[in-house]
């Protein structure tokens, strides 16, 4: 498994908010629902997007962006539109005084907006929970990446639009999933594109040896790796390979490792029953007590404490 894999293997939709939103304009929405990852899709027209710390944008058909919470941001189809709508946590939404509008834009079976046949058409995902994504995966995410349409094209989009107004049974697990795979198609489309941005560790995997070395701790977190370890399987010395990799991933390789191994049992504490003896042996750690010390160290509680606690990022 390469590291990009291993990041995109943990988004996990459960009861994922999902919607079609049919608008006509003018309208504005101002997004302050606190959720931690959110994915829009544009089908018809265009909308601007206005981040509150960042430049605006303009997106058109067949556009993907990917939001990342908490912080809040307008969508409109105009930047200077005034807010008519308010999403908050819980997906409640009002108008700016307060006044619930749950009613007034219910348009049938996860269908939403201001008007069933709205020259805007938009699907919107909301993963609700944190715990659902990983924060070594928000972490590698700008607040809000958009993948312009006449580059890249899933037919998941056509999957998804057919799929979620159906109300059939088992209709939310069918989504979840939809959604699951549509945020991995998007994703590794950004991350492959030059003004991505990407994070070191992404740059660095087309390279001939941080590369391989990569591949090797993200394949086998639980093997007793060294650096001198590491550099005889890549073919290279104990020094070149220390300072390439800190080169292009910004820390050394057992610094990378193991936060690497902390964040996958962080990841195995939320969405197993496995005991802590054993997320320790899956992760390289020797026992239980050097998985805590270590733990406790990097995250300031300890795992314990992390899996019976409040889900956050």
């Amino acid at each position: 498994m390469d590291a990009l894999a291993d990041l995109l293997d943990g988004p996990r939709a459960r009861g994922a908010f999902m919607l079609r939103a049919s608008l006509s304009p003018p309208w504005s929405m101002r997004i302050q629902d606190e959720a931690p990852l959110t994915l829009l899709s544009m089908v018809r027209d265009d909308a601007w997007l206005l981040p509150d710390d960042g430049a605006a944008q303009r997106v058109g058909p067949g556009d993907m962006v990917v939001f990342r919470g908490p912080d809040p941001y307008t969508v409109s189809d105009d930047p200077a539109t005034e807010p008519q709508i308010v999403i908050h946590p819980g997906q409640h939404c009002t108008t700016p005084d307060g006044t619930s509008l749950s009613e007034a834009m219910d348009l049938g079976v996860r269908a939403w907006g201001n008007d069933p046949d709205g020259s805007t058409v938009m699907l919107v995902g909301t993963y609700q929970l944190r715990g659902a994504v990983t924060r070594r995966l928000l972490s590698a995410l700008p607040p809000m990446a958009v993948v312009r349409g006449d580059t890249w094209r899933s037919p998941l989009v056509d999957v998804l639009q057919e799929e979620i107004g159906k109300d059939e049974p088992g209709q939310d697990i069918v989504l979840d999933r939809l959604l699951d795979l549509l945020l991995i198609a998007t994703l590794r489309a950004w991350f492959s594109r030059p003004e991505a941005e990407a994070p070191g560790w992404y740059r660095a995997h087309g390279d001939a040896v941080v590369g391989p070395a990569l591949r090797l701790l993200h394949e086998d977190l639980s093997h007793p790796w060294t650096v001198a370890d590491l550099a005889a399987k890549v073919g290279v010395s104990r020094a070149a390979l220390a300072q390439r990799f800190a080169k292009l991933i910004g820390e050394p390789p057992m610094a990378y490792l193991t936060g690497l191994r902390l964040a996958q049992a962080a990841d195995l504490l939320r969405e197993s029953d496995a005991t802590l003896e054993s997320v320790a042996r899956r992760v390289g750690y020797g026992n239980a007590f050097a998985l805590s010390t270590a733990f406790k160290r990097e995250r300031g509680l300890s795992p314990q404490e992390y899996r019976s606690g409040p889900v956050t990022a």
